[in-house]
C-alpha cells in the first residue's frame, strides 16, 4: 500500500513539474537587478587579499564557493539509500538523465521529492550521521582557508537545510546556515521544499548591516538573487577552473575531527560509481553467501586459501605469539581494538584455532551462526568479571574493550575491566579495509553487518600481535594498564587515542546532544 502511494505521488509530481516547466521555462541566471557590475570581482583576488577579514561578515554559497564538485547527485543518492532504501536509490539513479536536462531548480525539486517523500522527520539522521563525511571530503582547501578568515560566516544553500546544517555548524564552525525548509505533514516529509523566503536580517547580521563590512563569495554558474547577496559591497565569483585547481581539505585541518559516522556506502556515489554498485550487488550478495558458507564449514587450513581466492585478504603480522607461555593455569587474554563484528572470527583465522569471544553487543543471528564460542557481556562489572574469569580458566579468550566499533583511525576509551582478570595480556591491533560497503552500523540492522562486509570485492583484515603486557600483577593501576594497551595499539596502527565511549558514539550519531569532541587526545 505504501509503495503504491509512493509511486502514484511521484507520477503526479512529475506531471505537474513538466507542465509548469514547458509553460514557463526558466534557466539558471544571475540577477544584477539590485547591484552594479562594478561590485563583482574574480575569486583569486580575495584569496590573495592581505587585508584582515576578521571584522567582515562573509556570505558564501555552499555549492558555489565551498565544495569542489558541481554535482549534487551524490548527496541525494546518499539520502535515498541511507534514509530510504536501495529501491528509492535505484529510482533516483534511473531519473538522473532526466534531472540533468530539466534545469537546476526543477532537478533539485525532483531529487527532493524522490529522496524525502514519506520519510519520517524525527527519524531522519542522514544529515548528521552520514552526509558530513562526504561533504568534508568535497571541501576545497583554498576556499575553506578564505572562509575561516572571516569574522562572522554565513553559509547560503539551495539544498534542504536538514542536509547541510550539521556539516556546516558542527564540523566547519559556520555561524549561520541559510537553507530551504522541507514541508512536513503529520510528522513525515512530503517531498516539497518551501519557497525561498525572506531572511530576518537582524537574526543573521545583527550589527553588521553596513555594506562595507559584508563580502559575498559565490560562483559564475550560481544565481545571486538571494536577499543576502544584495547587501554585499563586494562579491567574489569562483570559476570552474578555480574549483578544479583546489586541493581537498586534509583531515588534520578539520576544525573538529570526524570520529563517528554511519551509513552503509563506503564510496562517493557518483553516477558511474552508483551504476557499478547496482551491477555488483546481485553478484556481491551471492559471493557473500559463498564466503560465509566457506568460513562456517571448512577447517582453517582450507578456508583461508579459498577465501583468499575469492578476494578476501588476511594479513598476520608478528606471528611470534605462538611462543607465548602462560604463567598460570588459565588461557591467554587477547585484547584488540574493534573494527567490525567479525573481529573475533578473523582473529581465530589468524590464530588458526578457536577462541572464546566476549562481546558487549551481538545480534542473535550472528551469535547463532558464529563458528566460535561467543559470550554476551551484561555491562554489569561484577557479573562480567566473574563470567570472564570462568572463561579464562577454560582457555584463551578475546575481548574488545572499546565496547563498540569505530570506522575512522581513532581508538575509543578502553574499559579497564580486562586489566584485573589476567596477568597474560596480549594486545592485538586490527585494521579493516573496504571499498563498497561498511560492515558496521549504529542505526540499521546489525545482523546484516557481516553480509555487507562480505559483499565487498576485496575486503581485507590486518592482524598485528604486540608484546605481552602484565595486567593483574602489574604495579600499575588497572586504568593505567588499559590506557597503556590503548596507546600501544594506537601506535601500531597509527590511530589517534580518544576518551570517547560507546555512549558518546550513539549520542553523536543519534544527534541527541550534539557533537562532543572535548575528550580527544593524542596517543
Amino acid at each position: 500500500m505504501s509503495n503504491a502511494f509512493f509511486f502514484k505521488a511521484l507520477v503526479v509530481f512529475f506531471a505537474r513539474l513538466l507542465l509548469k516547466y514547458f509553460k514557463n521555462p526558466k534557466t539558471l541566471h544571475r540577477s544584477f537587478s539590485t547591484t552594479t557590475q562594478s561590485k563583482f570581482h574574480k575569486y583569486p583576488s580575495l584569496a590573495h587579499r592581505q587585508e584582515d577579514l576578521l571584522d567582515h561578515t562573509l556570505i558564501f554559497s555552499v555549492e558555489g564557493s565551498l565544495l569542489k564538485s558541481q554535482s549534487l547527485f551524490p548527496y541525494f543518492l546518499l539520502v535515498a539509500f541511507e534514509a530510504g532504501s536501495i529501491l528509492r536509490a535505484l529510482i533516483l539513479f534511473i531519473l538522473y538523465p532526466f534531472i540533468c536536462v530539466v534545469g537546476h531548480e526543477m532537478g533539485l525539486k525532483i531529487m527532493v521529492m524522490v529522496c524525502f517523500l514519506g520519510i519520517k522527520e524525527q527519524s531522519f539522521r542522514a544529515g548528521t550521521a552520514v552526509l558530513p563525511k562526504f561533504f568534508l571530503e568535497d571541501v576545497g582547501l583554498e576556499s575553506f582557508e578564505v572562509v575561516r578568515r572571516g569574522g562572522k560566516k554565513v553559509g547560503v544553500t539551495d539544498l534542504p537545510r536538514v542536509m547541510v546544517d550539521s556539516f556546516l555548524r558542527d564540523y566547519l564552525e559556520i555561524d549561520f546556515v541559510v537553507g530551504r525548509e522541507l514541508r512536513v505533514c503529520s510528522g513525515y516529509f512530503v517531498g516539497l521544499m518551501e519557497e525561498k523566503k525572506k531572511i530576518v536580517l537582524d537574526e543573521v547580521l545583527e550589527d553588521d548591516k553596513t555594506a562595507s563590512k559584508i563580502i559575498g563569495i559565490s560562483s559564475f554558474n550560481i544565481s545571486l538573487d538571494h536577499q543576502l547577496f544584495s547587501l554585499c559591497k563586494e562579491i567574489y565569483l569562483v570559476s570552474g577552473a578555480d574549483r578544479r585547481n583546489w586541493h581537498h581539505l586534509p583531515t588534520e585541518k578539520y576544525p573538529k575531527p570526524l570520529i563517528f559516522h554511519d551509513g552503509r556506502l563506503a564510496f562517493r556515489p557518483t553516477p558511474l560509481a552508483t551504476l557499478a554498485m547496482f551491477m555488483w550487488v546481485p553478484f556481491g550478495f551471492s559471493l557473500a553467501l559463498f564466503r560465509a558458507i566457506i568460513g562456517l564449514t571448512l577447517p582453517y587450513n582450507m578456508l583461508i586459501p579459498i577465501l583468499a581466492f575469492t578476494g578476501l585478504r588476511l594479513q598476520v603480522k608478528n606471528p611470534y605469539f605462538l611462543q607465548y607461555s602462560v604463567s598460570k593455569p588459565k588461557g591467554l587474554l587477547y585484547v584488540c581494538n574493534h573494527r567490525t563484528l567479525l573481529d573475533p572470527l578473523y582473529f581465530s583465522f589468524g590464530l588458526k584455532k578457536p577462541v572464546t569471544a566476549a562481546t558487549y553487543s551481538l545480534s542473535r543471528v550472528s551469535e547463532i551462526m558464529a563458528p566460535i564460542k561467543t559470550v554476551r557481556l551484561t555491562r554489569d562489572r561484577n557479573r562480567d568479571a566473574e563470567m570472564m574469569e570462568r572463561l579464562l580458566n577454560q582457555g584463551d579468550m578475546i575481548v574488545c574493550p572499546e565496547g563498540t566499533t569505530c570506522r575512522e583511525p581513532f581508538l575509543l576509551r578502553f574499559s579497564p575491566l580486562f586489566a584485573e582478570l589476567s596477568d597474560d595480556i596480549v594486545p592485538v591491533a586490527m585494521d579493516v579495509k573496504v571499498s563498497l560497503f561498511y560492515g558496521t552500523t549504529a542505526s540499521g540492522f546489525k545482523c546484516l553487518d557481516p553480509v555487507f562486509f562480505l559483499m565487498n570485492p576485496f575486503p581485507s583484515y590486518t592482524i598485528q600481535f604486540l608484546d605481552k603486557v602484565s595486567g593483574a600483577n602489574s604495579e600499575k593501576s588497572r586504568i593505567d594498564v588499559a590506557n597503556y594497551v590503548q596507546s600501544e595499539i594506537g601506535k601500531a596502527l597509527g590511530f589517534e587515542c580518544t576518551g570517547l565511549t560507546r555512549k558518546d558514539k550513539y549520542l553523536i550519531l543519534a544527534g541527541n546532544d550534539g557533537v562532543a569532541y572535548s575528550t580527544v587526545k593524542r596517543c
